[in-house]
């Protein structure tokens, strides 16, 4: 069955979320900027553009939103999409925090549509392949996770819509961290102790350039984390330490390198270990997966992986590490700012 979907918000990641959907038909294209609407829409014949997201996600021949834009209206539609029955596939993180988030989840369990959120580096294929190992227990016990990710921004950075602590609801934590936080409770399950300090060291911005997590389980195992948009070279590395190996994840294509995992396996007699490498270079397909992954869920019912309790999970950290860093950092946005009004989306490159 194809299933035929709005987009809301028609920059970058609308683009690459409407791109990626295949089995979806795009019937609508969402944005305050009618061009950026329009040019969207020229790729999928018949898609019918718009400015009036809160009339596009109640249309009768929509049966999903893929929402798209700046953080501090990620919640408002995608409350509106579920009171209109609508399945969801919202951008990560999904809301601004924990507070902003808990009442449409609880709306969300209530009804029968399911919702996704963009977590889409769980389908990156070395991640995939990761966790394929992991489960296969031949790392053995999992003792520690310890993963960075940053880029270094760009002329103007400081005054984008990511540096204003109203519309992105946090900083470089929030951005970029949010995926490190998944991905880490993906493989180490649910953190215990949080601590950590965000501050804001280069960019003159009233949010965090780096983010420092150092999360622990109750069974004592650790994820030290850091996000930073201070990096210069843009930087991902992801490692998982078992008992009897090590998987790392670097680059994701792109500015980032060529996505690459290494699996190195403990020897009886230690020493070097036996490497094991695979690389996946060009396009980057996580999107298209984790699309395809949101239609098979909906289809069959059942819920997805980076779900709507996984973005609470890891919102729940960072506000934390928020909390921890208060009186040095900007003041959160309350539950009544910026509901009203749909800015530029998700346009500036990563």
């Amino acid at each position: 069955m194809v299933m035929h979907i709005a987009i809301v918000g028609c920059g970058l990641i609308g683009n690459k979320r409407a791109l990626a959907a295949r089995g979806c038909k795009v019937v609508a294209a969402v944005d305050t900027n009618l061009e950026r609407a329009a040019a969207l829409a020229a790729r999928f014949p018949g898609c019918e553009i718009s400015s009036d997201w809160s009339e596009s996600v109640r249309r009768p021949n929509v049966d999903a939103v893929f929402v798209s834009t700046t953080n501090h209206m990620l919640v408002p539609v995608l409350e509106a999409a579920l009171q209109a029955g609508k399945h969801v596939l919202v951008e990560k993180p999904a809301a601004r925090s924990v507070w902003e988030l808990e009442p449409v989840a609880r709306l969300a369990r209530d009804s029968k549509v399911i919702v996704k959120v963009g977590f889409n580096h769980r389908f990156h294929p070395a991640f995939r392949k990761a966790r394929e190992i992991f489960d296969s227990g031949v790392l053995g016990p999992l003792m520690y996770i310890r993963a960075r990710y940053g880029h270094g921004g760009r002329i103007g950075y400081d005054r984008e819509w990511r540096a204003d602590p109203v519309v992105a609801g946090g900083g470089e934590m929030l951005d970029q961290g949010v995926h490190l936080v998944d991905l880490a409770r993906w493989f180490a399950g649910e953190f215990t102790e949080v601590s950590g300090h965000v501050g804001t060291y280069f960019w003159d911005m009233p949010v965090e350039d780096n983010g420092f997590a150092l999360l622990k389980t109750a069974e004592g195992q650790v994820a030290w984390l850091h996000a930073s948009c201070t990096e210069w070279k843009n930087l991902f590395c992801f490692e998982i330490f078992g008992r009897h190996g090590k998987l790392q994840v670097d680059g994701l294509g792109g500015s980032y390198g060529v996505e690459r995992l290494s699996f190195y396996q403990m020897l009886p007699g230690m020493g070097p270990p036996e490497t094991t490498i695979w690389e996946y270079p060009g396009e980057d397909l996580s999107w298209r997966e984790e699309c395809d992954h949101f239609r098979a869920c909906v289809e069959g019912g059942c819920q997805p992986e980076g779900g709507l309790d996984d973005a609470l999970a890891a919102l729940r950290v960072i506000d934390r590490l928020y909390e921890q860093s208060q009186g040095t950092q900007y003041k959160r946005p309350s539950s009544g700012d910026g509901k009203h009004v749909l800015p530029a989306d998700r346009n500036a490159v990563r």
